[in-house]
């Protein structure tokens, strides 16, 4: 019995890989290979186009100052909510945690609306005192970073979370028992022990900031060589039936978030050798 169970046990094991492979197959790997099959049809001839083109070289520059600033803006308010959402009790704080993941659920086109509301230049509640200011935010970068910063939010607080909460508090309460003061005690103990949570959700934060289009489309006005961001000129060019033009873009994008995602994975195996 026990071996016709562990016969059966295998059985599924290779049809739930089988079945793993194939949606992975049809959703990411199938659809990838075609924007690199696209983009080397003519060999290097598009990328060459793409990065002689100021404006595209404008675009990507642009979407790479976007996701860093994402990218260090969610990492520091990352890793302070997360800290305070594990470490304290106070009223509130499950709706705190709530609205952390509110960018999941919200369409990125509401999000872009919602900026417009709150930092239009014409109708919106801080824009026109922002404008005499000098200061404009919806149709300038400042809006882009925003609503970037917003999609992306949720990435590495749900990456530091769960392993703060497997961490505990017994070291810190040593370290803070042995007179260490509270940044001492965040950099010796609790820091080493998130970093690999903080790296994950930065991979995360980047791609997901490299690649977002629906919310910087409503608030960037798509100006050329002013707004326009990566994603922009892949929709621009594919409109225009710049085919070639579309897919060198996107494989640049894509390259970066794999090669990001590909260095992690090496450099943690080591990591966990060494321990």
């Amino acid at each position: 019995m026990a071996e016709r169970r562990r016969r059966k046990g295998g059985s599924l094991k290779y049809v739930y890989r089988t079945i793993v492979s194939v949606y992975l197959f049809l959703l990411v790997a199938w659809p990838v290979s075609l924007v690199v099959k696209n983009t080397f049809d003519e060999g290097f001839t598009e990328l060459s186009s793409i990065l002689s083109d100021p404006d595209v070289t404008h675009a990507l520059r642009l979407t790479v100052i976007v996701a860093v600033s994402s990218v260090v803006l969610n990492t520091i308010f990352g890793v302070g909510m997360s800290i305070l959402l594990v470490r304290y009790e106070f009223p509130g704080r499950r709706l705190l945690s709530a609205f952390i993941d509110l960018p999941l659920s919200v369409s990125p086109i509401v999000v872009g609306l919602a900026l417009i509301l709150v930092y239009g230049g014409r109708n919106g509640w801080f824009g026109p005192t922002l404008e005499s200011w000098g200061f404009q935010v919806i149709f300038a970068t400042p809006a882009i970073i925003l609503a970037t910063v917003f999609v992306a939010l949720p990435l590495v607080v749900r990456e530091v979370v769960p392993v703060l909460e497997e961490i505990g508090t017994e070291q810190e309460q040593a370290a803070r028992s042995l007179g260490a003061n509270a940044f001492q005690t965040f950099r010796r103990i609790t820091l080493p022990a998130i970093k690999w949570a903080i790296t994950y959700g930065v991979v995360l934060c980047l791609a997901r900031s490299l690649g977002e289009f629906g919310a910087i489309k409503v608030v960037s006005g798509n100006v050329l060589g002013a707004t326009r961001t990566a994603t922009l000129v892949v929709e621009e060019k594919y409109l225009n039936f710049d085919k070639g033009g579309a897919y060198a873009t996107a494989f640049l994008m894509a390259m970066v978030s794999v090669a990001c995602i590909v260095i992690v994975s090496i450099i943690r195996p080591k990591e966990g050798i060494k321990k």
